[in-house]
């Protein structure tokens, strides 16, 4: 791994390099769909560009170490354990012990079928696995029988496909693989947010988990884990790493993910067979259903899970997960079948260690959905009622490569500082953003690291206001802060009754009781800090004197009226001041129409 050039790199350096080196590689690497028109639909262009990078990508990391891994072999040929010795001649936790390269395998084009399969089955098995999960021999024999095998390998033959380590460094193929599964995405129509979020997303996660914990970068030997449960392409947990490297060189860290998309799972465990990590860590599967990392906890967790995305197909499993109460994941309650993203919360707070904290990605929905005694108000109720809430961020809109909806970074920590603690941070930073030159699909701004810090700080400090940085040409950007008690989220919903009447119009009674008329029956929220009776007495009884609380049906609910909380009442213009506005442009209009066609 060649990390010279990354770390000369500042991180705005990283974030507007989106959308020059790389997209121009990308770009260059999918100009290979021109040789699949016809064979393929367009929908199915990555399904063989996505493993033919991987492929090359490997291979030229292993170029120039190919001949001493021939000569290895040769040695530990007949030995049962060999998989160290090659390895450690290849440089790298993968090889392969075939004699053929991409150059020798085009120098034959009569044989090329047979030479490439046995090129791929030279590879280590952790390779292996990952073309299995890319289902790449059914792509192979696609190829064959349309006659583009030889072509395609041509292709990744030329400058468009060289991928060797002095040429496109970590970073920069990081930003390849997720340009390519973006175009690979936006072809299968894929909901905004299932793969991978922009670097200056991720480094703003990454700071906000640490902002609280730089104390524990003070002594020696220090170990942290780090868990995505769904990586997509990895590079949350890659820059999650770096810049914990970054607090202390020396620390031990350790990074897991989850991922079910057979081709980002691939890139991802790639990318950590490359980079030298554990490509254990990296498993492949729902983390929904297949939970790969069962009785694990982890020190953070930064995650941007699919929202708006159903969880239909799960319901067995989540279902069954659900049932066994706090032995599962699920335990304080399941949202709606449209949308699971709040079932990925809680398989957050099941994998926090008692002082670990969270930062993951939501949209609007999970701030206010469902009513009281609902799946998403429980599981608010279970998050803030235990005191792990910390704080909400807003993104800015258009942040986001295939989506311009608001978007939420929630901060999750079991173990909070004693100033936050009965408290949460709602931090509006919407409009703290600067506009991109050129935009990245949907991406028209980015987060750079003056918004980064103003941010930071406004977390930091932890108390209302609005915090302002201007840049040297006057720039403005601001955030805005307000710090609220926990139990101000949460209502109980009260059922008022009112009686019904007989024919000779006095109170029916039944039992010695009064008789509830359905069809006037009403339902009130109480806020928690307020006494119900008070309320009832004081909101209620002076406008239907004869009504009661239904206490059986009271229910507790939570929601964050985060756009309330932040908004800012504008005067309406007075009835004069637009009639006046109407008059004038009336008399603009007129006297245009008398110039253009004359007359009295």
């Amino acid at each position: 791994m060649d990390l010279k050039r990354d770390r000369k790199m500042t991180s705005n350096d990283l974030i507007t390099n989106v959308g020059k080196n790389s997209n121009d590689t990308a770009a260059l690497v999918w100009s290979v769909a021109d040789d699949l028109v016809g064979a393929y639909k367009p929908h199915e262009y990555g399904l063989v560009i996505l493993p033919m990078t991987v492929i090359k990508r490997f291979h030229d990391c292993l170029l120039p170490t190919h001949q001493s891994v021939l000569d290895e072999y040769k040695k530990v040929e007949k030995l049962a354990v060999k998989d160290g010795f090659l390895r450690k001649a290849s440089g790298y936790q993968f090889y392969n012990i075939s004699p053929f390269t991409f150059k020798t395998l085009i120098a034959d084009p009569d044989n090329i079928v047979d030479n490439f399969k046995a090129y791929l089955n030279g590879f280590s098995d952790n390779v292996q696995d990952i073309l299995a999960r890319m289902d790449f021999d059914s792509q192979i024999k696609h190829m064959e029988e349309a006659g583009l095998l030889y072509q395609v390998i041509m292709d990744f033959c030329t400058e468009k496909g060289d991928f060797s380590p002095d040429k496109i460094s970590a970073v920069d193929m990081g930003y390849v693989f997720e340009n390519l599964v973006r175009r690979f995405s936006e072809s299968y129509n894929e909901e905004a947010g299932a793969h991978f979020t922009s670097r200056d997303i991720i480094y703003l996660m990454s700071d906000l988990l640490v902002a609280g914990d730089e104390s524990a970068f003070t002594g020696d030997g220090i170990s942290k884990t780090v868990y995505d449960m769904t990586m997509g392409t990895s590079q949350m947990l890659t820059c999650m790493e770096e810049r914990l490297k970054q607090l202390d060189a020396d620390a031990d860290v350790t990074v897991f993910g989850q991922e079910f998309n057979p081709f980002t799972y691939g890139i991802a465990k790639a990318d950590m067979l490359i980079r030298g990590g554990d490509p254990n860590n990296m498993q492949f599967g729902d983390t929904l259903s297949d939970d790969k990392f069962s009785g694990y906890k982890f020190d953070y967790i930064i995650s941007n899970p699919p929202f708006g995305i159903p969880w239909k197909r799960e319901e067995k499993e989540v279902t069954e997960e659900f049932k066994k109460g706090t032995a599962g994941r699920f335990a304080p309650g399941l949202p709606a079948k449209g949308d699971g993203q709040l079932l990925f919360m809680l398989n957050g707070l099941a994998k926090l260690k008692d002082d670990g904290q969270m930062a993951i990605i939501q949209n609007g929905s999970s701030l206010f959905n469902g009513d009281a005694g609902s799946g998403p108000s429980e599981i608010r109720r279970y998050l803030i009622e235990n005191d792990w809430l910390d704080a909400i961020v807003q993104l800015p809109n258009d942040a986001f490569y295939n989506t311009n909806i608001a978007t939420y970074i929630w901060i999750v920590t079991k173990d909070k500082p004693v100033t936050h603690r009965g408290k949460v941070q709602l931090i509006d930073a919407s409009e703290c953003y600067s506009s991109r030159r050129k935009n990245v699909g949907s991406k028209r701004v980015d987060i750079t690291k003056a918004c980064r810090d103003l941010i930071i700080k406004t977390y930091g400090v932890y108390v209302d206001g609005t915090y302002e940085y201007v840049d040297e040409n006057d720039n403005s950007i601001t955030v805005k802060s307000k710090v609220m008690d926990s139990v101000e989220f949460g209502y109980n919903k009260i059922t008022v009754e009112t009686p019904q009447f007989d024919e000779d119009g006095k109170v029916a009674m039944k039992k010695k009781k009064p008789v509830a008329d359905t069809s006037k029956r009403d339902t009130e929220n109480v806020p928690l800090s307020e006494d119900i009776d008070a309320y009832f007495k004081r909101e209620v009884i002076p406008y239907n004197p004869l009504a009661w609380i239904d206490k059986k049906k009271t229910k507790v609910g939570y929601e964050i009226p985060f756009t309330r909380t932040f908004y800012e009442y504008k005067q309406i213009e007075s009835s004069d001041v637009i009639a006046t506005r109407i008059e004038e442009h009336e008399k603009r209009l007129m006297e245009k129409l008398h110039d253009l066609f004359g007359g009295e």
